[in-house]
């Protein structure tokens, strides 16, 4: 196996097959990444979200999908632009994946794209030593998305951050307060009703165990992009603070917790989730 694969290995605790996968999965993600940055694409746009908090940040939990948004909004962007960095990326590793665009289906800012392949093949080379019966339930391809905003809310604040793995490279991340307006973003405005994330809830706590400051000017941005709050109203931390307790009061917690579970190693961190705990824990917000 690649020797640059066994290094990034090295760090994962690997005790199952959900195990293996997710690490297949975030060396897939760092991997693209750095293809990426081999494209400067990083000069364009940046990276933000739960994955960013993940790699950049130490997030104790797993994370699906790459999000970035555009310096400068563009709607002539073109992301197929970077596919051929990409997979000469994934070639060299000995990854056999296809990157595609994927279709909208309704008209938005944002162009996705999906990274896949067979995941058996993957996790047989990168697991050798298995045996291919402990597989059977590994039918469907695996799958890696990635979403650019290309017309993002203005109010972003950034700094650069290097990666060693899979080789040296640059990546413009969104700052943390800048993460977390992005994360509060997604709790307001998140359709909870088709499906309660409960990663957002954990990405929560984690900034606020961190003493993390949130960037007001970018999330009453994102608020008025989204129509969540009028244009012309009073914003400031208090006011947030009444938002985030309003939504906080209409979450299923069990759903939340069974969404978060696949995701991370103790699930004990989840027991006292309720209403009550993040309305509470809101008090910290600044």
């Amino acid at each position: 196996m690649n020797n640059i694969i066994t290094q990034m290995l090295a760090k994962y605790e690997i005790k199952n097959v959900d195990d293996e996968i997710n690490a297949l999965k975030e060396i897939i993600q760092e991997i693209v990444l750095s293809g990426l940055s081999r494209g400067s694409f990083f000069d364009v746009a940046a990276f933000y979200g739960g994955t960013a908090l993940r790699i950049f940040h130490h997030l104790d939990r797993f994370s699906e999908d790459l999000d970035f948004a555009l310096i400068e909004a563009n709607s002539d962007f073109q992301l197929s632009t970077y596919f051929p960095y990409i997979e000469k990326e994934l070639k060299a590793y000995g990854l056999n994946l296809e990157v595609s665009t994927k279709e909208k289906i309704n008209e938005s800012n944002i162009t996705s794209v999906v990274v896949r392949g067979d995941t058996l093949e993957h996790i047989l080379k990168f697991f050798p030593n298995r045996e291919n019966n402990q597989y059977n339930h590994l039918l469907k391809k695996i799958k890696i998305k990635f979403e650019v905003d290309i017309n993002p809310p203005s109010g972003a604040n950034y700094e650069y951050k290097y990666k060693l793995l899979p080789s040296p490279h640059q990546i413009r991340i969104y700052d943390m307060s800048s993460l977390f307006a992005g994360k509060i973003h997604a709790i307001l405005c998140r359709n909870w009703k088709i499906r309660v994330k409960g990663r957002d809830l954990y990405d929560y706590v984690f900034f606020l165990a961190n003493h993390t400051s949130v960037n007001l000017e970018l999330i009453k941005n994102k608020l008025i992009a989204s129509n969540y709050i009028d244009p012309n109203s009073s914003f400031d931390i208090l006011v947030l603070k009444k938002l985030l307790i309003a939504k906080f009061s209409m979450i299923d917690y069990k759903e939340a917790k069974e969404d978060v579970l696949p995701f991370i190693k103790d699930s004990q961190s989840l027991n006292l989730w309720s209403q009550d705990f993040f309305c509470n824990i809101t008090e910290y917000l600044h």
